[in-house]
């Protein structure tokens, strides 16, 4: 173990990141550059007084679980976790794809579109982050847990996931949600992907069905998809995928034509 350089790493981390990018409040009063240490404590779920050890090189050795809580408080790109994990004397753990906090630089790109749906989701399609009209107009997606945290779950498990898409258009959406699906389980066959297709095919027979056909690459992003809304009615909207290698997230921007009837209800949702 490198004492010295990771206290170094992990102040310099700190000092890097700002309260908005992990969802704190700056506050009117605020001189320190960078978070605190006892905010940094807080996000990784450990006291401050043991997170200030590590930082001023004493104390003992942190373990492998508290290295990796302090890589996701920090949001360590892949690369920066494993240099943490070797600095504290340890192997990094095989990387999932699935990170549960919206990295700074999406964080900072979705609230560029306050006026437009978008949201930032995981390779395995779970919601992190949404702008409040894609709340009005797809629903809360962060709300879920468990297994329905995943849209691919909860399209083969619950009715109310279809709502939002024209009966004609499920089978396409159901191919696309299990070819991601797939290509998630392909990249890293023994991690969470693997969980959720073993429990897909366990209780959706619909599923196993299209699991069965091994379609990779359906493309979806870039085409134009309907939506269906409870009081606006049927949107059409383009969508455009931004993607941020390191983390494995995606941001998903939702547009119409101009001055087509989904733009003025887009602009109808972005006031609701």
């Amino acid at each position: 173990m490198d004492r010295a350089q990771l206290a170094d790493f992990l102040r310099a981390r700190r000092e890097a990141l700002q309260p908005e990018d992990v969802g704190l409040p700056r506050g009117p009063r605020r001189r320190t550059t960078g978070l605190r240490r006892e905010e940094v404590a807080a996000l990784a779920g450990m006291s401050a007084d043991y997170y200030g050890r590590i930082e001023q090189q004493r104390g003992p050795v942190p373990s492998g679980p508290i290295l990796a809580a302090l890589a996701r408080a920090l949001q360590l790109s892949p690369g920066e976790r494993d240099h943490v994990f070797a600095l504290g004397g340890h192997s990094a753990p095989r990387q999932g794809g699935d990170d549960s906090r919206p990295s700074p630089t999406m964080r900072r790109i979705i609230e560029r579109f306050p006026d437009a749906p978008a949201l930032v989701f995981t390779r395995l399609g779970e919601t992190l982050l949404q702008t409040r009209p894609a709340v009005a107009l797809l629903g809360d997606y962060t709300r879920f847990s468990g297994m329905s945290r995943y849209l691919v779950y909860r399209w083969f498990t619950d009715p109310a996931a279809r709502e939002l898409y024209p009966e004609e258009d499920h089978a396409k959406r159901g191919r696309v949600f299990t070819a991601e699906l797939r290509a998630a389980y392909t990249a890293d066959p023994h991690g969470r992907a693997r969980e959720i297709v073993a429990e897909l095919l366990r209780v959706s027979p619909e599923f196993a069905e299209v699991w069965k056909l091994h379609e990779v690459g359906v493309v979806h992003h870039l085409d134009l998809k309907r939506y269906r809304h409870a009081e606006l009615g049927e949107l059409e909207l383009y969508s455009q995928l931004l993607i941020d290698p390191d983390q494995a997230q995606y941001l998903l921007v939702l547009t119409a034509r101009p001055g087509s009837p989904s733009d003025e209800k887009l602009h109808l949702l972005s006031w609701s």
